[in-house]
């Protein structure tokens, strides 16, 4: 495949003419790199750790004792890593149609005013309702329509 780009030949090249991008669905490495494939760097410095490791966690652990505070973070942090979320013991009032939702949010909000949830929390299951809210509106459409047609249909 020839194709005039720039005023030269390109042999091979999914290129279009006057237009420098790659056509979609085309690599400019077919063969590329295989999934799972890992850095050549990384390799390298995983394979130097794995000979030095246990020195060099002594070696943070001492400076750790001796008061330096970037070894105390870095020993923290790999031993209490800070919480990303909670289990969280909260109950909502039953959700049986979408219109329950609103009572659901309201009791979300108390909870929040009163300090038993913070506000990331309250976010997170405001959007849990709204979509089993969504869920639960789709489910009574479904319903209704199947009753409209079979009345339609008589």
């Amino acid at each position: 495949m020839e194709i005039e780009n720039s005023g030269r030949k390109q042999s091979g090249s999914p290129r279009r003419p006057g237009n420098p991008a790659w056509e979609p669905g085309i690599s400019g490495n077919p063969a590329g790199k295989p999934k799972g494939a890992r850095n050549r760097t990384t390799l390298a410095m995983e394979a130097l750790l794995d000979q030095d490791a246990e020195a060099i966690i002594e070696k943070a652990i001492e400076l750790a004792k001796a008061g330096d505070m970037t070894a105390i973070r870095l020993c923290l942090d790999r031993l209490c890593p800070p919480r990303k979320d909670r289990h969280v013991t909260f109950e909502l009032p039953p959700l049986n149609s979408a219109a329950d939702a609103s009572r659901a949010a309201a009791t979300i909000i108390a909870a929040v005013s009163a300090g038993e949830l913070t506000p990331a929390e309250a976010a997170e299951l405001g959007k849990l309702v709204e979509s089993y809210a969504r869920t639960l509106e789709a489910t009574e459409f479904e319903e209704r329509l199947a009753t409209l047609e079979k009345t339609v249909r008589k």
